[in-house]
């Protein structure tokens, strides 16, 4: 064979290499049923149970927040953050955690947030017809 003939093959299983390692470790969102049953850290994106309290008392331990919260699956799970509070979690549209479950719990290492938008149309509307009755 010709080395470049070899050189070709080599590049191309680099190239195959490459894609099975972006591809395997490509993460996708998973349920608190599909936590239970895997024992990695998983992402599981919901809502927070706005029904339930939201525990966190800063002066007994600032770093132990949990709350309840429902996936894209409706299955409600208990979740415990070994952090402080994120703020405005109350407002949040969606919340995107990272973290495994333990027993019947989620344990996030990470908490993201997708919170209301500052400008929704209704708003922009009101700023644009204050401004133009300034004029």
């Amino acid at each position: 064979m010709k080395k470049s003939s070899i050189i070709l093959m080599v590049i191309i299983a680099i190239a195959i290499a490459m894609i099975l390692v972006i591809y395997t470790d490509s993460s996708t969102y998973s349920t608190f049923s599909e936590a239970r049953e895997k024992n990695t850290e998983l992402y599981v994106v919901g809502v927070l149970n706005k029904e339930k309290a939201l525990h966190y008392d800063p002066v007994k331990d600032a770093n132990h927040f949990s709350f309840y919260m429902y996936d894209n699956d409706s299955t409600e799970c208990q979740v415990v953050f070994k952090g402080s509070k994120p703020q405005d979690i109350e407002r949040s549209e969606q919340i995107v955690l990272t973290g495994k479950m333990e027993g019947q719990v989620f344990h996030a290492s990470k908490i993201l947030m997708k919170c209301p938008s500052k400008y929704n149309q209704d708003q922009m509307e009101v700023i644009e017809t204050s401004s133009a009755s300034l004029n």
